[in-house]
């Protein structure tokens, strides 16, 4: 790690003569709901899709004057609360909570191992920026279990290149309760991170790369035995938004080394790194094996309207499929769609997430992808007691009543699947807070009460205060007429019929299988938003009947491209869901020919679909044998033909 930090000093200080704006110091990341609800509402208002976090105060400060043209009151307040950023020293943020529990002690998600029956939290973080291009921030988060300086280090560089070395946090998602690869659910890991908060070039260009060291294990496989010491991981990550209101990217987290699999050359992690299937997936104790490795594409859709909302997704796998290097293994999907801001006084956001098994768990790594006895990434993975797979809901409701504060309601459900032989039970909890700003000060208490996954029920009330988060005011009030609908975003629904057919492959050496063709009902529901004079592109999600079983699509990139007569053609990539015995889950991609106005508001299309190796693990027992391969796969081909009505 010393040697990276060297090499990254080097790369930054070379660059000094294209320094134009500085360092920035980053916000609050699961520590301020209310200020960070709103930053995510400027943002959404601005048309900028994040999918990363922590969030550097400049994009929202670069982000506000685009948000004011449809919500000024929002934009004062986030402008005050910024304020403090751009000063040399400040205070950034503190905050302090006492509590009482009552039944099971369960892990509160995202923040950083505290359970449920914790009495005490405290937090703080302040900055010194002592030069445009170096700031010193401190800070840690200490509760009943233990404390950890998240938030300490120091930052140098500039906008397009800056170097953080110390506790910075890494979020790796675009969701606000979750994320498959890296959260904040574990204690947060010593690391040097490089990475841009400006984009680079007309593709809007963002990347991060970061080394951080894990805990101690004393569960390493070695050859014929184990050894101990700290596993590292490394990410990267590297996004685009080549256009306003929609950004992709692909993450990567390895962790390796540790005792003495330790000394990694740079070699070998560009080997793991672009060629997984050689160096991931291979005999636990054969010394070709790099570690442990996981990947993901995610993407963000911002609709532009009077009532703008987000819709995001995250595609994720622990391992690779079909003896490919692209193809995810074990997958994940994720769905969530946000609204900043409902009837004016209310905000909306719903999340669902769903993985098959073997996440967090490895043949090497035997306390798992885990730091300190937490999983790294989404909270589900610490509701269990062996590699299940699970699925996950949640619905958050934000008020601010006419009285003044914010009163807020989350409602959360998780079910692990029953194929393990642990009696797991469906897990859910409520939360309720209420939220007032004083002088300066958030005062507030929360109420929790739920059931975990072996039946056991818990409850919890708490009582906050915290400094800094100014946002006393007037509940903020959208102008319609500024945030109208863009010329040409649309909203609309499919309704039509597919023909389709499925090759099976068992994976038992038996030879594919093709079904017949056949018919069956068709469902869409999208939006969309003009990109050019021609070009469109928007989100799609597809609900359609294959061989008796139920497929979900999701359309991550549906571009279409008008021609000045009705024609219109389209191509789309996505993933999508088999509801079988267990989940299967596979790339989905397509092409299509419109033909728009057919009747007022409606067209009339014809797409093609193909979903590739769409896998499921054979883990029932009346599955097929495993050899050669653990998972059965499925080819699914179709056409559908349907009338769209826009709206």
């Amino acid at each position: 790690m010393k040697r990276i930090a060297v090499a990254c000093l080097l790369a930054v200080a070379v660059q000094s003569g294209a320094w134009a704006r500085g360092a920035s110091p980053y916000l609050p990341l699961q520590l301020s709901p209310e200020i960070e609800r709103q930053i995510e509402r400027v943002l959404i208002l601005a048309d900028r899709p994040v999918l990363a976090r922590p969030i550097a105060a400049a994009t929202v400060l670069d982000a506000l004057p685009q948000a004011c043209k449809q919500d000024q009151e929002l934009c004062r307040r986030v402008r005050r609360y910024l304020n403090r950023y751009m000063k040399t020293l400040a205070l950034d943020q503190a905050s302090a909570e006492v509590a009482a529990s009552d039944g099971a002690s369960v892990p509160l998600p995202n923040q950083r191992g505290l359970t449920s029956d914790s009495s005490w939290l405290v937090a703080a973080q302040g900055h010194w920026q002592f030069n445009d291009y170096a700031i010193l921030s401190l800070g840690g988060v200490a509760h009943a279990d233990e404390a950890v300086a998240s938030g300490s280090m120091l930052s140098l560089g500039f906008e397009y290149a800056q170097l953080d070395v110390g506790f910075r946090e890494h979020w790796l998602s675009p969701f606000t309760t979750s994320a498959m690869l890296l959260s904040t659910e574990a204690r947060t890991m010593p690391s040097i991170t490089l990475s841009n908060y400006m984009p680079i070039t007309r593709l809007g260009l963002q990347y991060e790369v970061f080394l951080a060291e894990m805990s101690h294990s004393d569960r390493i496989v070695y050859q014929d035995g184990y050894t101990q010491g700290n596993p590292r991981l490394a990410g990267l990550r590297l996004a685009i938004e080549p256009v306003p209101g929609w950004s992709l990217a692909a993450n990567r987290v390895l962790q390796f080394g540790g005792g003495a699999r330790g000394g990694t050359s740079f070699g070998d992690f560009f080997d793991a790194l672009f060629k997984p299937g050689q160096y991931d997936n291979v005999d636990s104790s054969a010394q070709s094996q790099f570690g442990n490795q996981a990947a993901a594409w995610t993407s963000r859709f911002i609709f532009p309207g009077s009532t703008p909302f987000s819709v995001y997704f995250e595609y994720a796998g622990e391992d690779t499929s079909y003896s490919t290097d692209y193809r995810l293994g074990n997958a994940a999907l994720s769905i969530g769609i946000d609204f900043p801001r409902l009837w004016q006084r209310f905000d909306l956001a719903y999340e669902a997430a769903e993985w098959q098994n073997g996440w967090y768990v490895h043949g090497v790594y035997q306390d798992g992808l885990a730091n300190d006895g937490r999983v790294v990434g989404h909270w589900g993975g610490d509701e269990r007691r062996n590699d299940v797979g699970a699925q996950s809901h949640l619905v958050r409701v934000g008020w601010e009543p006419s009285f003044g504060g914010v009163l807020q309601l989350r409602a959360r459900t998780l079910a692990n699947e029953d194929y393990s032989g642990v009696d797991y039970r469906r897990a859910y909890d409520l939360t309720v807070s209420y939220s007032w700003p004083i002088r300066g000060f958030t005062v507030g208490a929360e109420v929790m009460s739920g059931r975990d996954v072996y039946g056991e029920s818990f409850s919890r009330i708490a009582g906050y205060a915290r400094f800094g988060d100014d946002w006393a005011g007037n509940a903020s009030v959208l102008d319609l007429e500024a945030g109208r609908r863009a010329p040409g975003a649309e909203l609309f629904v499919d309704a039509g019929v597919n023909l389709s057919d499925v090759q099976v492959r068992l994976g038992d050496g038996s030879p594919t299988a093709t079904t017949s063709t056949r018919a069956a009902a068709h469902v869409g529901l999208g939006a969309r938003r003009p990109i050019s004079e021609h070009g469109d592109l928007g989100v799609r999600l597809e609900i359609d009947q294959i061989d008796d079983e139920l497929l979900l699509a999701v359309r991550a990139l549906d571009y279409r491209y008008r021609f000045d007569n009705p024609l219109a053609l389209s191509v789309f990539a996505g993933a999508a869901r088999y509801n079988l015995a267990t989940p299967a889950y596979g790339y989905y991609v397509g092409a299509g020919v419109q033909w728009r106005d057919v009747l007022p508001r409606f067209d009339i299309g014809l797409d093609v679909r193909y979903a590739d190796k769409v896998a499921r693990d054979k883990l029932l027992p009346g599955d097929p044998v495993v050899n050669p391969r653990p998972d059965v796969f499925y080819d699914i081909s179709s056409a559908t033909l349907s009338l769209s009505y826009r709206y």
